[in-house]
Parts: C-alpha cells; sequence; structure tokens
C-alpha cells in the first residue's frame, strides 16, 4: 500500500504551522490515497521518524517522500536524506522514493506573477520588484533566484527586480531595502519567497509597515502557498510516477 509522507522546515511560529497543516489537508482531499502523513524537518511536531512510522503503522508497503521546499540547497541535499536514513535501514523491504523539490518552473513563475497582480494590482514600468529569500550558502540557490529575477522581470516588466536574502549569504535584507528603495519613483513591492508564513515572514511585514508609515511606497505580497499553482505541484510530486 503507498504512503505519501510530506516534509515541511517547521517553524516556532503558531501561525505558520495552522497554516501548513491547512494546505495539506487541501492537498490531501484531492488525493486517492489512503496513507498521507506531514512531518517537519526540524521545530515542528510530529518530526520526520514519527511521520514516516505512523506511514508503517497503517501499512505502508512503499512511501513516497514528498518535501515541501521550493529549491534544492542543503535540506533537500544533506539533511532529509540524512533524517530518513535510519529509518531506510530498519525498514528495508519497505522502498522511499525521495521527490524533488519545487525548482524553478513556468507555471510556478507564472503564479508568482499572479499573486503580484492580486496584492498590487498591474505593476507599472516605474515600479521595483525586491525578491526575499531565506539564504543559503548553496551556490545552486544564487543560481536559481537569478533565474527567477529574470523569469518574473520577463512577466510583470518592471524597472528593477533585485534579489535579497534574510540569511547565510549577501546581499541581506537591509541592503536590499535600501537599494531597492534609493531613487524609487514607483512602488517598490517586496516578494517573499516562502512557502508559508512564519517568523521571517512576520518580520518582513513588520519592517514594510514601519517603512510605509515613514512615507515610503512599498508593499509586501502573501506566502507562496496562497497561490493554487503550489498546491497543484505537491499533487504533481505526490501522485507523480
Amino acid at each position: 500500500m503507498k504512503a505519501i509522507l510530506y516534509i515541511g522546515h517547521g517553524t516556532r511560529s503558531k501561525k505558520g504551522a495552522v497554516e501548513i497543516r491547512a494546505f495539506i489537508e487541501r492537498v490531501r482531499a484531492r488525493i486517492d490515497v489512503s496513507i498521507q502523513e506531514l512531518s517537519f524537518l526540524e521545530l515542528t511536531e510530529p518530526l520526520i521518524e514519527e511521520g514516516f512510522e505512523k506511514c508503517v503503522q497503517q501499512g505502508a508497503t512503499q512511501i513516497d517522500v514528498v518535501p515541501l521546499f521550493l529549491l534544492a540547497a542543503g535540506h533537500i541535499k544533506r539533511d532529509i536524506p540524512e533524517a530518513l536514513s535510519p529509518l531506510i535501514a530498519k525498514y528495508p523491504t519497505i522502498p522511499v522514493e525521495i521527490k524533488n523539490p519545487f525548482g524553478v518552473q513556468e507555471v510556478i513563475l507564472d503564479g508568482v506573477a499572479e499573486l503580484i497582480r492580486d496584492s498590487a494590482g498591474e505593476v507599472d514600468r516605474a515600479d521595483r520588484l525586491l525578491i526575499v529569500g531565506v539564504g543559503s550558502s548553496d551556490p545552486d540557490v544564487h543560481v536559481n533566484f537569478g533565474k527567477i529575477a529574470d523569469g518574473i522581470e520577463e512577466r510583470l516588466g518592471p524597472e528593477r527586480v533585485s534579489v535579497c536574502y534574510f540569511a547565510a549569504t549577501e546581499p541581506r535584507l537591509n541592503e536590499g531595502l535600501e537599494t531597492i528603495s534609493e531613487g524609487a519613483e514607483g512602488r517598490v513591492i517586496v516578494v517573499p519567497y516562502m512557502l508559508f508564513t512564519g517568523l521571517l515572514l512576520a518580520e518582513l511585514y513588520k519592517i514594510v509597515r514601519l517603512r510605509q508609515k515613514e512615507g515610503q511606497s512599498i508593499l509586501c505580497t502573501p506566502a507562496l502557498s496562497n497561490h493554487t499553482v503550489i498546491e497543484d505541484i505537491v499533487i504533481e510530486r505526490a501522485i507523480g510516477e
């Protein structure tokens, strides 16, 4: 019997945890698989081991692991395989397939562009976009964010699209905000490239609100899971051969 084990990063944000669980409930309702469990890499329970064991206890004879991660970095390349390794060794007769993260897909970029339009209305030539990533030292992440920025620029045609990060690499958020804001004649539209609400996104909203109070024409779009394209991609990963 096939089982699906979804793996999220985990969050200290209660709102974020509720949001992830609600998202997975919507996904579950669209998939005809009786065993579907949600687990987390860290910070939120159940952790990966408990989620895996629940699948086994329910009679799973194969487990498809669906990481809820946008891009391949350390968590995908190292942390999740390491967490699964002892479980795979413990149950050698149960095949385990780890699905790919979402990656940079045209359909995701289309969805991000729609999300921006839904939040900000039509993007004018004078507007500027700042894409904010969590951050990683993995060089592939930088390459991918370059592709994301180019794809959004092609779709919306703003004056400028820049990228910055919360941690682990440059430019950091404060530098990115200052650079994109300098000399801006239109709006600054901040686009958090994150799946779900969490403490980082809450902090970003706070910074944007402060700048709004100071008179800057700036706004922030919601997390990407607010667009149905993300649900569609998770389902595609879960049921794909």
